[in-house]
């Protein structure tokens, strides 16, 4: 009998830890929120990211992975919806860049302004927006829908306390990782004040990478 009913322990953290430490939207999110406004910000951001993952786990360990399977028009809607929330964000991203690197070349000062304003606009509320892009990432709903379950046995009485106990590694290590970012990007925002360009060019690339997430969740499967 496998401990606490989980299955392959070793494997599981393995495959947690990689995908905690590959790039997505997640962690993304929570780096830009931490160097726009700073430590107190980005542990907003994060929040909102572990309040999204532990929906996902309760959803997966629910059975909505099965039951997406098993409706798959469901899967394709929810899907397209989230796809294009995070082209959204991405175009909006680039926008503010946009904007905030024709204003820097003419005022600085004014520039500077208008950069922080656009660029800080889609973090007004980092714990909403993380939480609404958690719910969407690809990788997350990939993870927990057809990787999470798989370490559980289904036979063991107590099947709640091990989706609780994978959960708890998932969320130790995001937090683990996620802080290193928040403090990585709370000294990003001291660059970003002195060389507003900088901020434009590294907004417009966050903006690319949420078209990319977008993509990729349009084009996901859980088989």
């Amino acid at each position: 009998m496998n401990s606490f009913g989980l299955v392959d322990l070793p494997t599981y953290l393995l495959g947690t830890l990689i995908i905690v430490l590959l790039p997505g939207p997640n962690s993304l999110y929570v780096l830009g929120a931490a160097a726009r406004l700073g430590i107190a910000g980005g542990y907003r951001a994060a929040c909102g990211v572990f309040v999204g993952d532990a929906v996902l786990m309760i959803l997966a360990a629910g059975g909505v992975a099965s039951l997406l399977r098993a409706y798959p028009a469901a899967f394709i809607v929810f899907k397209w919806v989230g796809a294009a929330y995070l082209a959204w964000i991405g175009v909006n991203l680039l926008r503010g860049a946009l904007r905030a690197w024709r204003a820097s070349g003419a005022e600085v000062a004014t520039g500077a302004a208008a950069a922080r304003a656009e660029l800080g606009a889609s973090s007004e509320r980092p714990f909403r927006r993380a939480l609404v892009i958690s719910l969407l990432n690809p990788k997350a709903i990939l993870f927990f829908m057809a990787f999470f379950i798989q370490f559980v046995d289904p036979a063991y009485a107590h099947t709640a306390l091990s989706f609780a106990l994978l959960g708890l590694i998932a969320q130790t290590m995001s937090f683990l990782y996620l802080s290193t970012l928040i403090v990585a990007g709370a000294h990003l925002a001291a660059a970003f004040s002195r060389h507003q360009r900088l901020s434009a060019v590294l907004g417009g690339g966050a903006g690319t990478l949420f078209l990319g997430f977008g993509a990729k969740l349009a084009t996901a499967s859980l088989n």
